[in-house]
């Protein structure tokens, strides 16, 4: 393209698709009665616009000269709505399709030059009483219609909205998947900004091991099966016990997707045995998977909410990270430490000993497959699936365990 000013040249797609996407934006914007005028969201369009057309006309990718006035919420506010008329009207438009991408990729560079540290400025908006109030917030937001994606997911995957073919079921366990990922870091969010130490039920109840596991695993299943991976169960003979199955179970469900994530191949295995010389009351939890394994410099800041990140500006929460946190506040709460060993090329197993009294067997136990009335994140939005496949119900017998590493 040769260069010129933007709105220089009738036959400039850049400047054509550019000047349709403001008209789409000023139009919108004086629809709604707003506290700045057309006269001054006009004058940061055209410059917006201008600097987006200088980025894609320029042979070498570089920062776009910006204007002082585009450094401001309004600002980017703009830039996000320009670039939404962009793409909304790029088929109205008659633009051949693989214009769109260079045009995005330099409204993006005009976006890194209006604000290029917004990691930290994100990270330092977090960093006081009401940027950890507001983030709560919009983690309670998120958890509603969340909630209702799994829910739906799941019903119109078991076809009780019609019949649905198995591309069609696979689509739904993937969406089903990303929602209960999105709804667990939501439900991190919240644990991390209230301390994440105070148990649910602040009393030991009565509950099913295999019950708890057994939800877990129903809930994970989409994910396991989509990257076809085996989830084993391993359950002690006694299996009423005495404790906070809630936080067992949100432990559990942390480790569990933690470790399918990063398992390419293989098995993921849920083992509760009890421990030796403990007189059956204390029981050890661990999560073991055949992954990739964690590298030993990683091990000392595994459990870090905020870390620094290779090639990233600033500090970010990791998801891993932030589950893991509330893991191990959840843990201690309960008198534990959460644990782990790891080593390239065996995998990476968690773990951690709770005390659980066995009571008595109860005299009507729920069937061994049906939805447990241990909800693993019943305070996050989250449910349990419920499982119809009779093989999937039962929890399977030991597995020989590979040799433990050494300790890291």
């Amino acid at each position: 393209m040769d260069p010129h000013a933007f709105d220089g040249d009738t036959r400039c797609i850049v400047c054509r698709v550019l000047k349709s996407a403001s008209r789409g934006v000023l139009s919108a914007w004086a629809r709604r009665p707003r506290s700045t005028g057309p006269d001054e969201v006009h004058q940061l369009l055209a410059l917006l616009a201008s600097a987006i057309h200088q980025s894609r006309l320029e042979a070498a990718p570089s920062v776009p000269r910006i204007d002082p006035r585009m450094h401001s919420p309004l600002g980017r506010r703009l830039l996000e709505l320009l670039r939404s008329n962009v793409l909304g009207g790029w088929r109205e438009s008659g633009v051949a399709d693989a214009e769109l991408l260079p045009l995005l990729i330099a409204t993006e560079r005009v976006r890194v030059a209006i604000e290029p540290s917004w990691a930290q400025t994100f990270a330092q908006h977090l960093s006081g009483s009401d940027g950890l109030a507001l983030l709560m917030d919009v983690a309670h937001d998120l958890r509603s219609p969340l909630t209702s994606i799994l829910v739906l997911a799941e019903t119109l995957q078991r076809g009780q909205s019609g019949a649905v073919n198995d591309v069609q079921r696979r689509q739904l366990g993937l969406i089903y998947s990303a929602a209960l990922g999105l709804s667990s870091v939501a439900s991190d969010i919240i644990e991390f900004t209230q301390g994440g130490e105070q148990l649910v039920e602040q009393d030991a109840t009565a509950f099913s091991l295999s019950a708890m596991l057994e939800s877990v695993r129903d809930i994970v299943r989409p994910i396991a099966e989509e990257k076809h991976l085996t989830v084993r169960l391993l359950a002690p003979t006694n299996d009423q016990r005495m404790g906070h199955p809630v936080a067992l179970s949100r432990i559990l469900l942390n480790l569990t997707s933690n470790a399918l994530k990063f398992t390419d191949e293989g098995y993921v295995e849920i083992v509760a045995q009890e421990m030796e010389g403990a007189k059956g009351s204390r029981i050890e939890f661990a999560v073991r998977d055949s992954g990739r394994g964690i590298p030993p410099e990683n091990i000392t800041t595994l459990f870090q909410p905020l870390r620094k990140e290779s090639g990233r500006r600033g500090q970010l929460f990791s998801q891993t990270g932030l589950g893991l946190t509330i893991c191990r506040r959840l843990a201690s709460a309960m008198k534990s430490e959460l644990k782990v060993e790891s080593r390239i090329g065996w995998g990476t197993r968690f773990y951690f000993e709770v005390d659980l009294p066995i009571c008595a067997e109860r005299r009507s136990r729920p069937r061994a497959g049906g939805r447990s009335k241990v909800h693993p994140v019943r305070n996050s939005g989250s449910h349990a699936r419920r499982s119809s496949d009779p093989a999937l119900k039962r929890i399977s017998g030991p597995t020989p365990r590979p040799p433990r590493p050494s300790q890291t």
